[in-house]
């Protein structure tokens, strides 16, 4: 990827005007003839309030200093300042090359890296271990990105905002509503917590939906989830109003297994993936000899 900012050196103590102003946000946005990128997913925080619980949220049970912190999207450096300022090693993957004035100005003198290019393209096993993500995603990436970050071993935990949507199924259980292949995934790799929902007004310009703020944390002490369990799962789950047997059988099985290995498990024949817990369905692959 393109090289990072060049060192600064002012002082990051000196005062400045609080970045989350909305009269200094388009105040940075004219100063460098700039204006948020809809494709990029460019709202950029404006709520003081949000930004620090979302840096609390995210720094939680770390050491105050030298936590390595991954940021998505910096933007014009909000969020990563207020990171900074609590004293983590921030690196952020930015895809805009016009905001290089804009973080050269707003993030100088603080610890904080800047790499340029697309975050899909970035190797997330480069990072040190014990990497927190903290961001604001960009929204049409979202799932790709908190896929990555579930399979990078050196990420211990993502505090993110997305959307309230996916806030709602990455928090669901078997048997609500909102329960899919994305909340399957962050179970198998941990557990997570819903901090707060974010209105439309903390942001400028305001996105057409609520957000949340999300906390994934995953447990690099268990072995990762073997592809094949993987596979299994974003199968079953595949076609929410199919059941079970019929989202198995497109993939190949033959009926008279699947059938079998449902009674075996208890489930009735007409079961839908998404009723049905995770240990449950690891038990099925096992069954079908998905899984040795």
């Amino acid at each position: 990827m393109p090289d990072d900012l060049p060192p600064t050196t002012a002082d990051a103590s000196a005062p400045i005007a609080p970045l989350y102003s909305p009269a200094r946000v388009r105040e940075l946005l004219n100063q460098h003839g700039l204006r948020p990128t809809k494709s990029l997913g460019q709202n950029f925080l404006i709520d003081g309030n949000i930004l620090r619980a979302i840096a609390e949220a995210g720094l939680a049970g770390s050491p105050a200093e030298g936590t390595p912190v991954l940021e998505v999207g910096p933007g014009l450096g909000v969020l990563t300042r207020e990171i900074a300022l609590r004293g983590a090693h921030v690196t952020a993957l930015e895809k805009d090359e016009k905001l290089r004035p804009v973080l050269a100005e707003t993030l100088a003198g603080l610890d904080v890296k800047v790499i340029w290019g697309d975050a899909l393209n970035f190797d997330y096993a480069s990072l040190p271990q014990g990497t927190r993500v903290v961001a604001n995603l960009p929204y049409y990436i979202t799932g790709v990105l908190l896929s990555r970050f579930m399979h990078a071993p050196a990420i211990i935990s993502a505090t993110v905002l997305v959307q309230k949507e996916v806030g709602q199924r990455l928090a669901s259980r078997p048997g609500e509503d909102n329960y899919g292949f994305l909340t399957a995934l962050a179970s198998l790799y941990g557990s997570v917590k819903h901090v707060r929902d974010v209105p439309k007004g903390a942001f400028f310009p305001a996105p057409d939906v609520t957000s949340s703020v999300i906390r994934l944390d995953f447990d690099r002490s268990l072995p990762p989830p073997p592809p094949e369990l993987l596979k299994f799962v974003e199968a079953a789950l595949a076609h929410r109003r199919k059941t079970l047997r019929n989202n198995l059988r497109m993939i190949g099985m033959e009926g008279p297994d699947i059938d079998a290995a449902l009674e075996a498990g208890g489930l009735r024949a007409d079961v839908r993936a998404e009723d049905v817990p995770l240990d449950a369905l690891r038990t099925l692959a096992q069954r079908l000899g998905v899984l040795t």
